[in-house]
């Protein structure tokens, strides 16, 4: 959510962001609406005092017997009741009308975010690890004979439909432990507390998050009015809704294993086989609630949570700033951490890592008391993939596979498989 006295005091330069991310002025709009709405407020309170005035001289009238100003001033205090009441509830339709447009509105780029318009204008700025030389051609995570009787994509289809997964034996037991390696790291090595979540939250949940009201096609609801996450991003950041922390308690940094859900509207006919793209997945996430000057350092730290996982896992990726017109709605700076897939001979997202300023906050309410006094202040909300666990698994599999149809497991994978270190080319973990 935009602060509309930001907008007041600059907004050449708010339409000036705007601009970066493709879209065209709208601050003389938003300066009319609330002008407007200032004005009703003005004429609601002028009202206010004149019904005040007068029903202090109704007394008077009435004590030196003047019947006639008497019945004049008490006519006027009920018309100025009357049009109080009107303008109240005006000035708060005015006021819901600014607040609606406001929530549609994308978060404003850092001035260092790279201008563009879409992926090809995403700036790399480091890369890890260098592809494997196979010796023969690689094949995608499907195709492995190791992994064939552990991925059955046609049950889950006769189950569910189209990007549904259904995971047994060996597959379903790295899936699993890949989450839990992940989260292990995160709460042990990186001081992340553990959180469990519902996946089901209310429409202020996802309104908290930027996901409503402009993206309710990209999520599923219930029909009894509740939706699923698309990540615990959403129940993570609301921990914050309507609080105010302690600025001695900041930074909050949280990580969550849960299903995520989502419709994956305009993707038809995208990365239709395989796993990699899906309607109900699983994900690691990384949420931090800071003050707002420690949320750049914040977002490097996090995002190095996330490489830490791929490093420990080996496998190579790239690091990209995403370009103005490739973020996300509510993210002020975002990195990309893209993960090396053989079987199709590039680098996929694995990770977003993001920091979204204040936006998140405001429509959530969710603010800090400075340590030394003073008035409550809006919270730095940032969040990230720690890691999506499907496209590690996929990453994984396709990486460690074999000429002969098996698969070697990371190392650091080994603890978690009871000492087992590969899928065998008939599907076995041995």
């Amino acid at each position: 959510m935009h602060d509309i006295r930001a907008i007041r005091d600059n907004p050449e330069a708010f339409d000036s962001a705007l601009a970066r991310r493709g879209l065209a002025p709208l601050s003389a709009h938003l300066l009319a609406m609330d002008e407007k709405r200032r004005a009703t407020i003005l004429a609601s309170e002028t009202a206010q005092a004149d019904q005040n005035r007068a029903s202090k001289e109704v007394g008077a009238a009435k004590a030196r017997g003047d019947d006639a100003e008497f019945e004049r001033l008490r006519a006027l205090v009920a018309e100025k009741k009357a049009e109080v009441a009107q303008l109240n509830t005006d000035a708060l339709a005015e006021d819901e009308k600014l607040r609606a447009a406001l929530a549609e509105i994308p978060n404003l780029p850092l001035d260092e975010v790279p201008s563009g318009k879409d992926e090809a204008d995403n700036v790399e700025i480091r890369r890890w690890g260098a592809p494997r030389d196979f010796g023969f051609a690689p094949k995608e995570h499907f195709d492995i004979e190791g992994v064939k009787p552990g991925l059955d994509l046609a049950l889950a289809a006769k189950l569910s439909g189209s990007r549904f997964m259904v995971l047994k034996g060996a597959v379903a037991r790295v899936h699993r432990a890949l989450a839990q390696f992940m989260i292990d790291t995160h709460t042990t090595e990186h001081g992340l507390t553990e959180c469990w979540t519902p996946v089901l939250v209310k429409d202020e949940a996802m309104y908290g998050t930027g996901n409503l009201p402009k993206f309710a096609e990209d999520s599923y609801q219930t029909t009894n009015g509740w939706w699923l996450i698309p990540t615990s991003e959403v129940t993570l950041t609301n921990f914050a809704a309507g609080e105010i922390l302690e600025g001695a308690e900041l930074p909050v940094r949280m990580t969550a294993h849960t299903h995520c859900f989502r419709s994956e509207a305009g993707s038809a006919g995208k990365d239709t086989t395989g796993i990699l793209r899906q309607h109900q997945f699983e994900k690691v996430e990384m949420v931090t609630l800071c003050k707002p000057e420690d949320a750049l350092a914040e977002h490097d730290r996090m995002t190095a949570c996330a490489e830490a996982i791929l490093q420990k896992l080996e496998l190579p990726y790239r690091t990209v700033v995403l370009c103005t017109g490739d973020m996300g709605f509510g993210s002020q700076k975002t990195h990309d951490i893209e993960v090396w897939v053989p079987g199709q001979a590039t680098y996929r997202e694995i990770s977003s890592c993001s920091t979204c300023g204040t936006f998140q906050a405001r429509r959530m309410n969710g603010r800090f008391r400075p340590e030394g006094g003073g008035k409550p202040e809006f919270l730095a909300t940032l969040n990230g993939s720690g890691l999506a666990v499907g496209r590690t698994l996929i990453a994984v599999l396709e990486n460690g596979q074999q000429e002969d149809g098996s698969v070697r497991l990371p190392a650091a994978l080994h603890p978690w498989l009871g000492g087992k270190t590969q899928i065998a080319a008939d599907g076995r973990l041995v």
